[in-house]
């Protein structure tokens, strides 16, 4: 029976990508890992090289009315999108016992035997952003708050087993997200994150990992004693870490956020420091450089959020231009509408998010 760890992400974020492949080589050499991607596959990546087993390219998933839908997404919501048909796919395979998905900017740091025993005893594991109540109001409003905005459980990872509740779970999670998978706060959707609050109602054996040294990351710092270095090994509240989550890193809110809800930790500095080393020329590799596939319409011209957006809600639209990406001079399909009719409609349309 075989674990499968996957990854999901464009063919720029591959810099990334190998930083966690690394880590999931060195502490659990015997997962079979997979690269989701929301992308077309390049001809300059040889994915054995990478130490990639399998890569699950938009293409290759079942996904109904699958252009279109592709259409309706920017890069991250469609990073996020594939990751329930990628499990669905996976644990479809019958040698497959366990699938365990981490976002590519997450390191292991250690062996995580004690999370499989735990995914063992049921049939779904998750992370909460916080396990432990924040004490003070700054942080109530830093940590808690934007939880309730973004989602109580952190979705960079989620542990599935191949059985019938996890089954059950994948495909519910996917009809969830064929549908809703934006970024829309105020309407309560934060693309795939949100929909899994209600796992433990509506499932059974889900899995609560509450032990402090899985998906640390600086939502969670201010609750967890972090110490250690590079040499020996970090700890928190006392054990080895597992693994952490560098999210927001290429932005600069990951430091700004570890230096105030870890202020004055030189662990913690290390940490960041020793992930800013490993990345810093990541922008200089040719394939961080690589464009988006589903950027642009066919003739180059980029698309717009606010087209995505509309393309989405007017089904009309969707029902007029099944090809949305394909213009020509002759047929100018969705983006003559976009560059016409759509202003008519909407004169404030470029300057609103729909």
């Amino acid at each position: 029976m075989r674990t499968v760890a996957f990854t999901s992400s464009a063919v720029n974020y591959l810099p990334k990508v190998r930083k966690l492949i690394k880590s999931i080589k060195q502490y659990h050499p015997e997962f079979e890992i997979v690269w989701a991607l929301s992308d077309e596959m390049s001809g300059d990546i040889d994915p054995r090289k990478e130490g990639i087993d399998e890569v699950l390219a938009v293409g290759d998933l079942a996904i109904e009315d699958r252009l279109r839908w592709t259409f309706f997404h920017d890069i991250v919501e469609l990073s996020t999108a594939i990751k329930p048909f990628v499990l669905k796919t996976l644990l479809a395979r019958a040698d497959v016992d366990r699938v365990i998905y981490f976002d590519p900017d997450m390191v292991l740091f250690s062996r995580l035997d004690d999370m499989l025993q735990q995914l063992d005893l049921g049939d779904i594991a998750l992370t909460p952003h916080q396990t432990k109540p924040e004490a003070t109001i700054e942080a109530i409003r830093d940590n808690e708050i934007s939880s309730l905005k973004h989602g109580i459980y952190n979705l960079g990872f989620v542990g599935v087993r191949n059985t019938v509740e996890g089954n059950r779970f994948a495909s519910w999670w996917a009809d969830r997200i064929y549908h809703f998978c934006v970024a829309d706060i105020p309407n309560g959707l934060f693309t795939d994150q949100r929909w899994v609050d209600f796992a433990p109602a509506f499932f059974d054996g889900v899995k609560i990992l509450k032990n402090s040294r899985f998906n640390v990351a600086t939502w969670n710092l201010t609750t967890r004693q972090f110490e250690g270095n590079l040499e020996e090994g970090f700890l928190v509240d006392s054990e080895p870490l597992g693994f952490y989550h560098f999210t927001g890193f290429d932005s600069g809110a990951h430091a700004v956020m570890a230096n105030k809800n870890a202020t004055g930790n030189a662990s913690v500095a290390a940490l960041v420091q020793w992930y800013a080393d490993e990345t810093r020329f990541d922008k200089e590799d040719p394939i961080s450089k690589i464009k988006w596939c589903y950027a642009n319409y066919s003739d180059g011209t980029p698309i717009a959020a606010w087209q995505r957006r509309l393309y989405r809600v007017r089904l009309d639209l969707q029902a007029a231009f099944p090809e949305p990406f394909v213009t020509t001079p002759q047929r100018p399909g969705l983006l003559g509408w976009m560059r016409t009719q759509a202003l008519i409609e909407y004169p404030d349309i470029e300057k609103k998010n729909i």
